[in-house]
């Protein structure tokens, strides 16, 4: 508030108006960083006063608020402020800040690179000419490119430069850095190549020889797949927009059953892909076992839940024992048979107790049936005798498993005798 008074006329809209007046002129006269803070501070009082003040407010709705009115015309006058101010040495080093985070964290092309040592070592020659340095670029990989724009940043941040009397050299540095963006901006990205030229780069179509199919990606990847080639598949999947070629990439993984495979479709598995899930199942990829356990209480897509038991079993892992024994009471009878299978898969002694009782007690037969498998395909002693026990059973499903089971151990009755 204005020097000791306790007037209130002092901060009616009439003499803010005149302050904010004042203010602007000062602006327009500065010519300095002193002068700018001075202004600052000015309008910093006017802006605590505004908001001490008890202005009138309008008397309907169409009428202008004195308070907005005073607000609007302070905000103004600060954006007018900071764009007077400067230009300040910081700005050139944050530009060579970005640069270098653009050299290190771009995929470039072998044109690309070539293009990022001319563009640095352009922009060395023309910062000693502003700074009087020496920088330079000392080879011309990524560490030599980005330490020759740390060797400029050190330089300007030395120079200590002034923002009133340095303003010209700073506006140079700022130009320079700027040219350095650009520079990096025009060279080739790998991201600047179609599809087909990146893959063309990388080797994929290699494989065709002087012939080529029509479309030549299926072909190339029919000839990787025969060659066991899962780096140029997943490649190929990673490229690929088509949904028919991703899905054929997907099909592949699963024939090849290798999980070396796993890494690329990750991705999709987390958007449950029951197409990627499955081909995750195939390759025994354990790294996955985490993941699948948690889409392992999925009741609202039964579907979904069926895929990843089947996974989860194939993969064989005794982390998911638990998880899917827990399914074998839920309401869904198909995902109850799916649960019991994938135990049966896993092969978990701990589930022969639970597996015993849904043959027991489960009222689908289908069900019953799908867990005196699991039974037998757990095979220990206890789960054979377990299933062998419904020889007599009204469903024609379990009895078979019995008579299987019973079979069992027969073979290790009579295995046993021998020895």
């Amino acid at each position: 508030m204005s020097d000791g008074d306790d007037d209130t006329t002092e901060l009616s809209p009439e003499s803010f108006d005149e302050r904010l007046t004042e203010a602007e002129e000062a602006l327009e006269a500065a010519e300095t960083e002193a002068d700018l803070d001075e202004v600052e501070a000015t309008l910093d009082d006017i802006e605590a006063d505004v908001e001490a003040a008890d202005l009138p407010e309008p008397d309907d709705e169409d009428e202008e608020d004195p308070a907005e009115e005073i607000e609007s015309r302070l905000s103004d006058l600060r954006d007018d402020l900071e764009s007077q101010r400067g230009p300040y040495a910081e700005d050139a080093v944050e530009t060579l800040d970005e640069a270098k985070s653009t050299i290190t964290d771009t995929r470039w092309t072998e044109q690309g690179e070539g293009e990022i040592v001319a563009a640095v070592e352009t922009f060395a020659d023309e910062f000693n000419g502003v700074l009087d340095a020496s920088v330079s670029v000392d080879g011309d990989g990524e560490e030599a490119l980005t330490a020759a724009v740390d060797d400029a940043i050190s330089a300007i941040e030395a120079a200590d430069l002034d923002a009133d009397e340095d303003a010209e050299t700073i506006a140079d540095l700022i130009e320079v850095a700027d040219g350095l963006a650009d520079g990096l901006d025009d060279a080739q990205e790998w991201d600047d190549l179609e599809t087909r030229e990146q893959l063309q780069v990388q080797g994929f179509y290699d494989v065709l020889g002087h012939y080529k199919d029509y479309p030549p990606e299926l072909s190339a990847l029919k000839e990787h797949e025969k060659r066991g080639n899962v780096e140029m598949i997943a490649l190929a999947f990673e490229s690929f927009q088509s949904d028919f070629m991703q899905e054929y990439c997907i099909e592949a993984f699963t024939r090849m059953n290798d999980d070396r495979a796993y890494e690329t479709i990750e991705g999709q598995a987390k958007r449950r892909d029951k197409g990627v899930i499955k081909a995750i199942g195939k390759m025994a990829a354990e790294e996955g076992v985490e993941m699948l356990v948690d889409y392992v209480d999925t009741d609202s897509d039964p579907a979904l839940q069926k895929v990843v038991f089947k996974a989860l079993g194939e993969i064989g892992s005794e982390e998911a024992t638990q998880p899917i024994a827990n399914k074998l009471v839920t309401e869904n009878d198909n995902v109850r048979s799916a649960a019991a299978r994938a135990l049966g898969l896993i092969g978990d002694t701990r589930a022969v107790e639970p597996l015993s009782d849904v043959v027991a007690d489960d009222d689908v037969d289908s069900v019953r049936a799908s867990a005196a498998w699991a039974l037998r395909q757990i095979g220990t002693e206890d789960a054979l005798e377990a299933a062998a026990g419904y020889a007599d059973d009204r469903s024609f499903l379990v009895q078979r498993e019995a008579e299987l089971a019973t079979e069992f151990l027969g073979d290790d009755v009579e295995a046993e005798a021998t020895v």
